[in-house]
């Protein structure tokens, strides 16, 4: 009886320590994280986000003017507005944006004029909830829903009180309904939208207006007691009882006013107070970030840990609503129409297909089906395949990606799409050049298809493009080859070794090639731009993701393979600038880094410490992994090595610490490291649980040995989308000292399209 007594006890403890431990997940997050960034130097170009995951809109304070990028930077010291937002990243404006401001005293409208200085020290930034007391005394609190958010204005006593709405840049309308002590709305700003689209926008109150008027931001006119404005930046102004403290709830909508009224209702209207926003989003965070819960490691590399898990959980951003039968559909930023469905935006595939759509797959496949089937609804819409959308498609940055995240969610058996229509698209997309950006369609294409390569200096960037193109092609391969499509396969099958037709075998790296066959002169790998997209030759040799047995054989074997590795590290963290004319923040980020030529704070390299895998000294990988984690990530604001970009670099954090990472999208494997943490459990959308344990696991204990799957040895440098997605158990004892007599066959390195 005393024994079982015992065990029962033991038992409620366990299951008690572990609720305990997963509703304590969304406090290790701090969504300061990489917000001390500027333009000569990016430690994540990411904003307080308050957020719920995959949120159509997020809330965040405003320290930068109107439709500058840099919405927050950490070193600002005054706060002008709480604004709705989308956009991650200061290089692309944001869109469908408006703010909330509140003052006191005397009614003060200019954006400038109006700015708060504030502490740091008096911020509170999670996911679930945003408080700052500006150092006059307001106290703005916001809690998120997915469409809205929910905020409280705590004015001092004895002070008049006013809130200014600005509708930012561009086209915007309110209307002032005191009855109801509410407002509607619509902003239309952003770039490249269809004609007819808005973000209309609703806020309801729980405090009477005493005064109300509009004004616009264009000169600042204010008008006493107008109740309606439209007009390029038109805004309004509401006061209200000296020393008041007032609640807004607000939802916004690209379909109709009805719409977001619709959306304020179902997501908040139960909610009278903000704490019932706020315990609701910490809930769903606490649940979201409870499918990787990790144990063992420091409370920060577990804040680290769990802020990327939260940043990488932002994108891709959903798009659709739901109508009052609870049907999904959407306003189309491709063709201005409303359609049935899901669609999901804010994501540039040339940073996201190499973590961050791998980690959504494993995590999120229901969601992940959803989203190819969105790409080829988008490519019905605009005739093309997004490569890069905010909110529709801008074409910015190299490759024609969407081939990838489809082949790689056929790979792991999330077939949700006809591949016949998805090759289709891709052969259209690889066979023309689209109006928006070198990544709309395939910029260079006549002369890659021609030539086997795109030449420089005629195409801009040309080795990098020619590196990607056959890359895509290869997925288009794979895709092709798994559904047995073969008029695709045979359009394919040869294109995807084109990468050799830029490599120079007599300086062992890919350079840049005239229309005349002639390589450029005066070549130095250290030299940044000119072939290259912001990298240089050390970063982009590479770039062979889906044959890397092809790059060995090139480079002369496994040994000087991985000579060629080691060298990256090695080498002096020199910059020439190039084409460039001067440092950009990524070359600044390589030297401060201090890791030789490698330049993580950029995607073309991010996969090259997987690689000593393939080359059979796994324990390499293993090392650098670890010393990449360690050295370049934390969670504060300067949290980021560079650009966090759409999630992907908190994406390959987050699966790194797994001790995974996806080196090759459009295969079904992940190319192991080294994990982070002693015990991982991954609880996946099925229910099953995939556990990593990583026994004597320790900062100095970096090196996997006697590697266990499912209590059998397990001796792949890889383990597969299935192998995961099945549950069961992977198991390592960590050492400080390397596996270096493991004895590594073909079968157990990762794939390669070469033998």
């Amino acid at each position: 009886m005393k024994k079982r007594l015992f065990i029962a006890l033991a038992i409620q403890l366990a299951v008690s320590n572990a609720y305990s431990q997963r509703t304590a997940l969304a406090d290790y997050v701090n969504t300061l994280q990489g917000t001390n960034s500027s333009h000569e130097l990016t430690r994540g170009n990411t904003y307080p986000t308050t957020a719920l995951p995959f949120g159509m809109h997020t809330w965040t304070p405003q320290t930068g003017n109107n439709g500058d990028g840099w919405k927050y930077q950490y070193h600002k010291k005054s706060i002008r507005g709480f604004q709705q937002a989308h956009q991650c990243s200061s290089w692309s404006n944001d869109y469908a944006v408006f703010s909330l401001m509140p003052v006191i005293d005397q009614l003060t409208v200019n954006e400038n004029e109006r700015a708060t200085a504030f502490e740091h020290t008096n911020e509170i930034a999670k996911p679930y909830y945003y408080k700052v007391t500006l150092n006059n005394n307001i106290t703005t609190e916001m809690a998120p829903s997915e469409r809205g958010a929910h905020l409280r204005f705590s004015f001092p006593k004895g002070h008049k009180a006013f809130l200014v709405l600005d509708g930012y840049t561009g086209l915007s309308g309110v209307k002032i309904h005191p009855a109801e002590k509410m407002i509607t709305g619509f902003v239309n700003n952003g770039r490249g939208f269809q004609k007819g689209w808005k973000s209309h926008f609703v806020i309801m109150f729980d405090t009477p207006f005493s005064a109300y008027g509009t004004w616009q931001n264009t000169d600042n006119k204010v008008e006493a007691g107008k109740n309606e404005i439209e007009g390029k930046g038109a805004g309004i102004y509401l006061e209200f009882k000296d020393g008041a403290v007032v609640q807004a709830k607000t939802a916004s909508s690209y379909i109709s006013d009805e719409q977001a009224k619709l959306n304020l209702q179902r997501e908040m209207g139960a909610h009278k107070t903000l704490e019932q926003t706020k315990a609701a989003a910490k809930n769903t965070w606490n649940d979201h970030l409870s499918k990787i819960l990790v144990e063992g490691g420091s409370e920060e590399d577990k804040a680290t840990f769990y802020s990327c898990f939260f940043r990488a959980s932002l994108f891709s951003r959903k798009f659709y609503e739901l109508d009052k039968n609870g049907k999904p559909y959407y306003f189309s930023p491709y063709d201005g129409t409303v359609h049935d469905g899901y669609m999901f935006t804010d994501t540039g595939f040339w940073d996201t297909f190499r973590a961050q759509f791998p980690l959504n797959a494993l995590l999120y496949p229901q969601m992940h089906g959803r989203y190819m089937q969105a790409l080829l609804d988008a490519n019905k819409q605009c005739g093309w395949l997004p490569s890069w959308s905010f909110p529709n498609e801008q074409g910015s940055m190299i490759g024609n990606h969407a081939i990838s995240l489809l082949s790689d969610a056929w790979a792991k058996g999330i077939r949700t799409f006809d591949p016949a229509a998805a090759l289709e698209a891709y052969h259209h997309e690889a066979n023309n050049k689209g109006p928006w950006g070198p990544a709309n369609g395939r910029d260079g294409y006549v002369e890659y298809n021609r030539l086997g390569y795109v030449p420089y200096p005629r195409i801009r960037e040309a080795t990098a493009k020619t590196l990607e193109y056959a890359y895509d092609d290869f997925c288009a391969w794979k895709l092709a080859s798994e559904t047995h499509q073969e008029k695709y396969l045979k359009e394919w099958e040869q294109r995807m070794y084109n990468y050799r037709n830029v490599f120079d075998s007599a300086t062992g790296f890919m350079r840049g090639k005239d229309e005349n066959g002639n390589w450029l002169k005066n070549f130095d790998p250290v030299e940044w731009g000119g072939p290259f997209t912001e990298g240089n030759a050390w970063h982009w040799v590479w770039s062979v993701f889906h044959d890397i047995n092809g790059l060995k054989k090139m480079l002369g074997g496994d040994e000087a393979f991985c000579a060629k590795l080691d060298a990256v590290f090695t080498e002096p963290n020199t910059v020439k600038v190039g084409t460039y004319g001067g440092m950009i923040h990524e070359m600044t980020e390589m030297v401060m880094a201090n890791m030789g030529q490698y330049a993580h704070g950029n995607q073309p390299i991010q996969h090259m410490v997987y690689l000593y895998n393939y080359g059979k000294q796994p324990w390499k990988s293993q090392y650098h992994a670890r010393e990449v984690m360690r050295r370049l990530y934390n969670a504060t604001e300067n949290g980021y090595p560079g650009d966090e970009d759409q999630g992907q670099t908190s994406s390959w954090y987050v699966l790194s610490a797994l001790g995974f990472y996806s080196v090759c999208p459009g295969t079904n494997e992940y190319v192991m490291g080294s994990p982070l943490f002693n015990k991982i459990t991954i609880t996946q959308e099925n229910g099953k649980k995939f556990v990593i344990t990583a026994k004597n696991n320790s900062p100095e204990n970096v090196y996997t040995h006697n590697a266990m799957l499912n209590g059998k040895p397990y001796t792949k440098t890889f383990i597969t989308y299935q192998d995961i997605a099945a549950g069961g158990n992977l198991s390592f004892d960590m050492k400080k000292t390397p596996d270096t007599g493991r004895k590594l066959q073909a079968a157990d390195l990762p794939y390669s399209v070469s033998k």
